[in-house]
């Protein structure tokens, strides 16, 4: 019986060895599979990256590469075990390239994603006041690219202020173009400009908490939305791209000499005549 009891032991202590030698001999090299359905949020200075979390029960984190063209050189920007990130070394005006890798608990690294990624970030700023130009001319209108509140005739304003009655507007000149966008959470909900459905009166009505963007003479996008209103002002928070044309393309409405030309006395008309 003793015999038979050392023999069993022998047996299971040898093939105890054999699978332990058989996982220490095992090595994962199957790397996760790339990240998918990345997206962007513009920020100012910064651009914040969303995607789908991976299934492999063995991922670890992930890797953010960034870059200026989308076939062009990839470089590490950070990692994350959580399916978002903020790169906040980003700068204002330069566009960006992102991409994903997945890596898991053994080191093994996905490819680079394949969504084409790509961000521009921009100025903004938070509550902007302004009045009624009918009551107060020199404060009433708002120059995007200076950041800045200027008379609602001054040559470089691209919308302004406007107390009908007791309707509130927001007006913008004829070679400049406004669109509401509806009821938004906050001044991310609205990611780009459309491509149509201007207000062809050049004008909006006011509403707290709708979301509006501008179109502006010299090819550049800008959005508001309305924090409050009352008979005198409004405040809201605005959000500036200096890069012309990004996100959708426009035609320059400026004259050869590159001077901008505006009919104000056009425009008080209309005003007058509205509705």
């Amino acid at each position: 019986m003793r015999k038979m009891s050392l023999l069993l032991a022998i047996s299971l202590i040898l093939s105890s060895c054999y699978i332990e030698n058989d996982i220490s001999n095992y090595r994962d090299n199957t790397p996760p599979k790339p990240p998918k359905n990345i997206y962007s949020i513009t920020g100012d200075n910064w651009v914040e990256l969303h995607w789908s979390h991976n299934t492999e029960a063995d991922l670890d984190y992930y890797n953010i590469y960034r870059g200026y063209s989308y076939y062009g050189k990839y470089e590490y920007v950070g990692s994350t075990q959580r399916n978002y990130f903020v790169d906040y070394s980003a700068r204002n005006g330069t566009t960006y390239y992102y991409a994903l890798t997945a890596v898991d608990l053994s080191g093994n690294e996905s490819d680079l994603s394949k969504d084409i990624v790509y961000d521009t970030p921009r100025p903004e700023g938070y509550n902007q006041v302004i009045f009624d130009f009918r009551k107060f001319p020199n404060i009433s209108g708002y120059d995007f690219s200076s950041y800045s509140v200027v008379p609602y005739n001054n040559d470089n304003c691209d919308m302004f202020f406007d107390n009908d009655n007791g309707k509130y507007y927001m007006v913008v000149y004829d070679d400049t173009d406004i669109q509401d966008m509806g009821s938004t959470v906050d001044l991310y909900d609205v990611t780009e400009a459309p491509i149509s459905g201007w207000s062809p009166t050049k004008d909006v009505r006011l509403y707290v908490g709708h979301t509006y963007v501008v179109w502006t003479w010299d090819n550049h996008f800008a959005k508001f939305r309305v924090k409050y209103i009352s008979p005198e002002r409004v405040v809201f928070d605005w959000a500036y791209q200096l890069v012309e044309g990004n996100r959708e393309l426009k035609s320059s409405k400026t004259t050869k000499s590159g001077i901008r030309e505006i009919d104000k006395e056009k425009v008080l008309a209309r005003i007058k005549n509205r509705n």
